[in-house]
């Protein structure tokens, strides 16, 4: 296929995040003919919870805990940032493509992933050790937007479930080259992936020329942009943009899951 044939051609995409989920993002969206330019809007920083975090990791190195799960790319970062040890008979269960390449390149190890479908739901409903009847105790690492969906369904089956918030998330000011090709249009899509990143694109971008694109995706982050009055007018099928943006959005969640648009 052209460059030209592609859906996404022509349009120069901020990704607002770094790491592995940017890495992912931007492939997948350069296949389909954008540019992309990464300038994370966000990074994550310790929580009120770092003692805790510090003494389960500690427990977890010592074998402990018989699962631990994550739903977060981050969560590899700050295990690595820690220098955490998973004891090869401690299972891990994760949701995520991102968070399982993040947990790969660390060396660490992955036993259980859903199958059916990249979702905290999902690995739930095929979790079959979770269903046997035995009390398992499981480590659960989120960040603190994350909707605790797999330590709620833990605890609700009865487990001994040590839930930490790993991490937070703050906003990251924009360079100044970068501000310049947002506001002269240079930069003509926005991908928003959390309500922390439409907090930031509407506070460091208040002047975005009418014809850039604002493409958020899962409903909270919409939720969250229409709240702080992001543009969101090509959300109509009306609107000329709306295949382009449709594209934008639906490019990003084939490779990337909901759980993983949270921190």
């Amino acid at each position: 296929m052209s460059s030209e044939a592609k859906p996404l051609s022509g349009l120069r995409v901020l990704i607002p995040r770094g790491g592995t989920w940017g890495d992912l993002v931007s492939k997948a969206l350069r296949e389909q003919g954008a540019h992309t330019v990464t300038s994370p809007l966000v990074d994550f920083a310790h929580t009120s919870e770092e003692e805790k975090l510090v003494e389960a990791l500690k427990r977890l190195e010592a074998g402990e805990f018989d699962w631990m799960t994550a739903t977060s790319s981050t969560v590899a970062d700050v295990l690595t940032h820690h220098n955490a040890v998973i004891p090869a008979e401690t299972n891990v269960a994760i949701v995520g493509e991102a968070t399982a390449v993040a947990f790969r390149d660390a060396g660490y190890h992955i036993t259980r992933t859903p199958e059916a479908e990249n979702s905290t739901h999902a690995l739930l409903d095929e979790w079959t050790e979770i269903d046997t009847g035995d009390v398992l105790r499981v480590l659960t690492l989120r960040s603190d937007v994350a909707i605790p969906v797999l330590t709620e369904g833990l605890i609700d089956r009865g487990h001994d479930v040590t839930q930490v918030l790993a991490f937070r998330t703050v906003g990251v000011p924009a360079s100044v080259h970068i501000r310049e090709d947002i506001e002269s249009g240079r930069i003509n899509a926005l991908l928003v992936a959390s309500a922390k990143i439409a907090q930031e694109v509407a506070a460091q971008f208040p002047k975005l020329p009418e014809n850039t694109i604002v493409a958020c995706v899962g409903v909270n982050t919409l939720e969250a942009a229409a709240a702080v009055g992001l543009p969101a007018d090509a959300d109509d099928p009306a609107h000329p943009d709306y295949a382009m943006k449709r594209a934008l959005i639906e490019t990003v969640e084939s490779v990337i899951d909901q759980s993983d648009m949270l921190d």
